[in-house]
C-alpha cells in the first residue's frame, strides 16, 4: 500500500448506493485495499450480490434499504454493525439519482425524490454513523457530489449536488478531530456516457470540448480519489470538495 493506498484491515466500510456504476467500482476499491465493504442497494439484490461476490477478501455483504428514509437509513447502519460484528469506519454517501427535469415542469414528489436520495440520505447516514466513529477516534466520510453541482441547467440535480458540498463543510466542521468529511464531485463518467445521452444527446461532446484533460474521468479514477482521502496524506484534509473532471467546470473559452 502506498499513501494514497491505505490500508483498511479492519475497517468497516459503508457506500450507500452501491448496486452498480460508481458505488460498485467504490466498493471494489475499498475491498482491494482490505476493508470489509457494506454494499447498499435499494432493490437490485442479484446486481448487489454480484458485486459482493466479486470483492477481494472475505466478510462482505449486501443490504437493502432505501436510504431516502429515516427508517430505511436506521435499518441499514443496524444490520451493518449486526452482520459485520463492527460499527462502521468509513461512510460513502453515494446514493444520488439524477434529474434534469426543468423547475417549470418539476412536479413537488420529484423535487422530494431528487432531495431526499441525494441531500437528506447523507445527513442522515452521517448523523447516525458519527457517534461511533467519534467513540472510536477514527471515522472518514466521504460525500459524492457531481460536475452538476457547477451547471446550471440540471435542474434540481443541479441544486442537491452543490448542497452536498455545503453539507460537507458543516459535518466537517461539527465531527473534527475524529473524523474527517471530504466531498468528490465527478465529472461526467466516461462508462455513464451512453446513459447520459438519453437526456442529452450534445452533452458529452460539449463536455470534452471543454475539457482540458481532452476526455471524460473513469469510474475507476473517482474511486480512487475516494479511498485516498481515507489514508494518511489526507488526514488534514476536512471540508473539502475535490473536483475530478479533467477541468470541464473551469469557465475558459
Amino acid at each position: 500500500m502506498t499513501a494514497s493506498e491505505p490500508d483498511l484491515r479492519g475497517r468497516v466500510a459503508l457506500i450507500t448506493g452501491s448496486s452498480r456504476n460508481l458505488g460498485a467500482e467504490i466498493a471494489r476499491a475499498a475491498a482491494a485495499r482490505g476493508a470489509r465493504v457494506v454494499v447498499n442497494y435499494h432493490s437490485s439484490r442479484s446486481a448487489a450480490q454480484e458485486v459482493v461476490a466479486s470483492l477481494a477478501g472475505p466478510g462482505h455483504v449486501a443490504i437493502a434499504a432505501d436510504v431516502s428514509t429515516p427508517e430505511g437509513v436506521e435499518e441499514l447502519a443496524a444490520e451493518a454493525e449486526r452482520l459485520t460484528g463492527a460499527g462502521i469506519d468509513i461512510l460513502v454517501n453515494n446514493s444520488g439519482p439524477f434529474s434534469m427535469t426543468p423547475f417549470s415542469d418539476l412536479q413537488p414528489h420529484e423535487f422530494d425524490f431528487i432531495w431526499n436520495a441525494n441531500v437528506k440520505s447523507a445527513y442522515m447516514a452521517s448523523r447516525r454513523v458519527a457517534p461511533g466513529m467519534i467513540a472510536r477516534g477514527w471515522g472518514r466520510i466521504v460525500n459524492i457530489s457531481a460536475g452538476s453541482a457547477y451547471i446550471r441547467n440540471h435542474s434540481v440535480y443541479t441544486l442537491a449536488k452543490n448542497a452536498i458540498i455545503t453539507l460537507t463543510e458543516q459535518l466537517a466542521a461539527e465531527l473534527g478531530p475524529a473524523i474527517t468529511v471530504n466531498c468528490v464531485a465527478p465529472g461526467q463518467i466516461a462508462e455513464s456516457a451512453e446513459d447520459m445521452a438519453e437526456f442529452d444527446k450534445e452533452f458529452v461532446a460539449r463536455t470534452i470540448a471543454r475539457t482540458p484533460a481532452g476526455r471524460l474521468v473513469t469510474r475507476r479514477e473517482v474511486a480512487g480519489v475516494v479511498l485516498a482521502l481515507c489514508s494518511p496524506a489526507f488526514g488534514m484534509v476536512t471540508g473539502a470538495t475535490v473536483p475530478v473532471d479533467g477541468g470541464a467546470r473551469l469557465p475558459v473559452g
